[in-house]
């Protein structure tokens, strides 16, 4: 369930303030005793746009989320199940961003600001039950910030399109913590303080596009970039079945460097064509590492059951990736239809405790994605039918565990009842397709959602 909430007013001559502000909540059950699933959070935003002259945006936000989730261990005869692991995780965030586009002449674009991004999250956990309870409880969490400086440009002669951009940003992990202790008397057992860390990291990309002849785009581009460490990958261990994956304070940020080349091609009206080739090396890459497997207890995640695999975030050496992505479009009065493929050729390159992925391909990438789209929006209704491919790939890092492709279609009818007023009917995976998401070490398969029907009425405002 979920409600949004947007105004726009006029402040002043040329400056108009926009605000926003939604929440929601989803609450729903893994199918086994002890395992809920509970989801909150909650936005909020407000936007001053200038539109003089010097045309200026200042926007500042809030987020927050809530998660909790319980785990169970089952049976080898698949009749009772037993708890876990108790886990709840908020976290918040907020930011600023300020950007001005100065009149630099005709053809010439650019927009410079500074932007500031501040999370902070812990996990809680109630974890090592004995005949049904908790003997342990962990706290663990931590603080990160990124405050950059950011300039783009662009030019625009003829045929020719120019762009480039740049910023600098000083990022910083402070106030992380582990604490353990037992729940009878409380003595600790781990009350760990990791040390603040900070540090500068640059990024930039030029691109150009040119028309070679009518209705024929060619394009390139080359880029740099990187992403530091979530809170999760730093300080919240996870558990997929009977794996378990331990977080990592220590984590580096991941750097990116690539290159692509395209073409778009209107061969005719209402057909339009795009192709793209990239080749990219992510050095640093995080990755979720198997390093033991259960039965047995495991720094930083506690017992793995018989079965389980028991992982680590590692920095990897790096992942480079290769491939192709191509869509195609048409439209022709209400109807219109598309399709895309995309090609991924992924392989992770590593050493010391990582030395078996290399030359593996990543987890959860799967080599060949395509998809396709019918639709039509007319007065009287408006209906749209799409269908999905994922190729096989493989749930884990050692290539062991294979996710079967899947093929899925997806229907949506939309009848207007007033001008404000329509029934909309939904359908997924009307095939009711097996959709594999994960496979745990005992062979146990956990499935996308399946076939999916339902109704409803959409009211907009005019």
């Amino acid at each position: 369930m979920g409600i949004a909430l947007r105004g726009v007013a006029p402040v002043a001559a040329g400056v108009e303030l926009q605000a926003n502000l939604s929440a929601f909540t989803d609450s729903r059950d893994r199918g086994t005793d002890f395992t809920p699933v509970l989801s909150r959070g909650a936005d909020a935003s407000l936007r001053l746009i200038g539109s003089g002259r010097w045309r200026w945006a200042a926007t500042g936000w809030l987020q927050h989320r809530d998660f909790s989730s319980g785990f169970a261990s089952i049976s080898a005869t698949r009749d009772t199940a037993t708890p876990t692991l108790d886990q709840h995780v908020p976290a918040s965030g907020s930011g600023l961003r300020i950007e001005i586009e100065p009149p630099v002449g005709a053809g010439w674009t650019l927009r410079a600001g500074g932007d500031l991004r501040m999370v902070s999250g812990q996990t809680n956990e109630l974890y090592s039950f004995v005949a049904g309870s908790p003997t342990r409880r962990r706290v663990a969490g931590g603080e990160s910030s990124t405050a950059g400086l950011f300039a783009d440009l662009s030019l625009e002669r003829g045929d020719l399109t120019l762009t480039a951009d740049a910023r600098a940003d000083r990022w910083a992990i402070r106030d992380g913590r582990l604490f353990e202790a037992l729940l009878a008397g409380g003595t600790p057992l781990t009350d760990t303080r990791h040390t603040d860390r900070s540090g500068w990291e640059g990024s930039a990309r030029i691109g150009a596009a040119v028309r070679a002849i009518d209705h024929v785009t060619l394009r390139a581009a080359a880029y740099t970039g990187w992403r530091l460490p979530t809170l999760n990958e730093l300080y919240r261990p996870f558990r997929a079945g009977a794996d378990a994956t331990a977080a990592n304070p220590l984590l580096s940020p991941e750097r990116l460097r690539g290159a692509e080349v395209g073409i778009d091609l209107i061969p005719v009206t209402g057909l339009s064509l795009r192709a793209t080739a990239f080749l990219n090396r992510l050095d640093d890459a995080i990755g979720n590492v198997t390093l033991g497997s259960g039965p047995g207890n495991f720094p930083g995640v506690g017992f793995v059951a018989a079965g389980g695999a028991y992982r680590a975030r590692r920095n990897l050496d790096a992942i480079e990736s290769r491939g192709v992505e191509v869509d195609l479009g048409w439209q022709s009065g209400p109807w219109r239809a598309g399709a895309s493929w995309a090609f991924t050729d992924a392989r992770v390159q590593a050493s010391g405790a990582a030395a078996l992925l290399d030359g593996l391909r990543p987890a959860q990438t799967a080599p060949h994605q395509i998809s396709a789209n019918l639709g039509y929006s007319g007065e009287r209704l408006s209906l749209s039918a799409t269908a999905r491919y994922v190729a096989t790939q493989y749930e884990d890092d050692l290539n062991l565990r294979a996710l079967g492709d899947a093929l899925t279609f997806d229907a949506v009818l939309r009848v207007p009842i007033t001008s404000a007023v329509a029934i909309e009917a939904r359908g997924e995976n009307l095939t009711d397709a097996l959709v594999e998401t994960a496979v745990s070490g005992t062979g146990v398969i956990e499935r996308s959602s399946p076939r999916t029907l339902w109704i409803g009425v959409s009211y907009r405002p005019r």
